[in-house]
C-alpha cells in the first residue's frame, strides 16, 4: 500500500492528507438541523451529521489529495452510530481511489494487538469465513509497550500488503516529557557514538526511530518502507534527526496550520526525491470555513473552503521544498 500512497501523492503534486476529524463544532448549523429533523438531537442524529459533513469535505477534494485520516476518537464519542460512520467514511473514500489511514493509535500486549491489527487492517475469522471490520490502509500505531506490541501489526500487514506509522515524535506541547528522556545506549554512559555524541546520553524518540527502521527492512515497498512514522511538524529540528535515522522509512507529519506548523518547517522530513513525508493538516482544512482567510465561503459551502485550503497548504509546501 505504501506504492498505492506514493503514486497517489505523485499523480496529485500534493504531499497532503487531510484529517477528517470531524468535531461537532466543526459542522455547519444547517447539516446539524438536518440530521437533526430527521433522526433527532441523538447519538444517531450526531452520527448522521458526521457522516454528510465528510461526504461533502471528500466530495471536494478528493481529486487533489492522495490520502485521507480519520481520527477514530471523533466517531467513537457518538457510540455505535459513530462507528458505523466512521466505516461509511473508510469505504466512500477508498471508492473515491484515496488511500485510507486510521488514526487509532493502538499498541497493546501481544494478543490485544493481534485483535486491533486484525480488525483495523486484515480479516477476522468467523466459523469458516473471513471479513474485513474497518478495512484502512494504514494505521498509527503506539510503539510505547515495546515490540510486542508492534509485530502483530506488521505481521497483518505483511499478509495483507497494508501499512502502519508508527508513533515517534508526536506534535502536542507535552510530549517531550517521555519521548525527549534522555536514556543510556552504549556499554557505559559517556561512550562515543559516530557523531561524536554520548551514545549514553540520547532521547528516547531516536531510539524509537531506529526501531523503526529496523522493523521497516522487513517490509520494503519499491522504495520506502510499509512501516512508516509519525514526527510532528512542531519539531523540525528533530525531524532533521530523524529523517537521517529513517531514510527509507514514510514520515507521516501531524502539526501543520492550527498547531503552528510551516512550510518552512517541513523541508527536513522530505528527502532529496521530494518524497519520503505527507503533511496532515484537519481543522485547517475541514473547518477552513470558520478562518478569516476563508471566510467568504460560508458555511454552505464549507467543502469549496476546505479545497482552497487544500490548494493554499499544497503551494505553501511547494515553495518550501523548491527554495530549500
Amino acid at each position: 500500500m505504501i506504492n498505492q500512497l506514493i503514486a497517489n501523492i505523485k499523480k496529485t503534486g500534493a504531499p497532503v492528507v487531510a484529517g477528517l476529524d470531524p468535531m461537532m463544532k466543526f459542522i455547519p448549523e444547517h447539516i446539524q438541523k438536518k440530521a437533526f429533523d430527521k433522526y433527532g438531537e441523538s447519538l444517531e442524529g450526531a452520527a448522521a451529521a458526521v457522516w454528510w459533513f465528510n461526504k461533502e469535505i471528500v466530495d471536494n477534494i478528493y481529486d487533489i489529495i492522495p490520502a485521507v485520516k480519520p481520527q477514530i476518537a471523533m466517531y467513537e464519542q457518538f457510540g455505535i452510530p459513530g462507528l458505523m460512520a466512521y466505516k461509511k467514511t473508510i469505504e466512500y473514500c477508498k471508492d473515491k481511489g484515496l488511500v485510507v489511514i486510521g488514526d487509532i493509535k493502538r499498541g497493546d500486549i501481544g494478543s490485544t494487538s493481534e485483535a486491533y491489527a486484525v480488525a483495523h487492517l486484515g480479516k477476522v475469522k468467523v466459523g469458516s469465513k473471513s471479513f474485513y471490520s474497518f478495512d484502512e490502509d494504514f494505521a498509527t500505531v503506539n510503539p510505547y509497550l515495546g515490540s510486542d506490541g508492534v509485530n502483530p501489526f506488521i505481521k497483518v500487514c505483511q499478509e495483507e500488503n497494508k501499512g502502519i506509522f508508527v508513533l515517534v515524535k508526536t506534535s502536542n506541547p507535552s510530549s517531550g516529557e517521555f519521548q525527549d528522556r534522555r536514556v543510556q545506549t552504549g556499554i557505559h554512559a559517556g561512550a562515543e557514538g559516530k557523531d561524536g555524541t554520548g551514545l549514553g546520553d540520547r532521547p528516547l524518540y531516536e531510539i524509537v526511530g531506529e526501531y523503526v527502521a529496523k522493523w521497516g527492512e522487513e517490509h520494503m515497498g519499491e522504495s520506502y518502507s510499509y512501516v512508516g512514522a509519525v514526527v510532528g511538524a512542531t519539531y523540525p529540528e528533530m525531524g532533521k534527526v530523524l529523517r537521517r535515522i529513517m531514510p527509507k522509512t514514510y514520515i507521516l507529519v501531524p502539526g501543520y496550520g492550527a498547531q503552528g506548523g510551516k512550510g518552512k518547517d517541513l523541508v527536513h522530513f522530505f528527502n532529496e526525491d521530494g518524497l519520503g513525508a505527507i503533511v496532515n493538516s484537519s481543522r485547517g482544512i475541514i473547518a477552513a470555513y470558520q478562518q478569516e482567510q476563508y471566510a467568504s465561503f460560508g458555511p454552505e459551502n464549507f467543502g469549496q473552503a476546505a479545497r482552497a485550503a487544500v490548494e493554499d497548504m499544497v503551494k505553501d509546501i511547494s515553495q518550501a521544498l523548491e527554495n530549500r
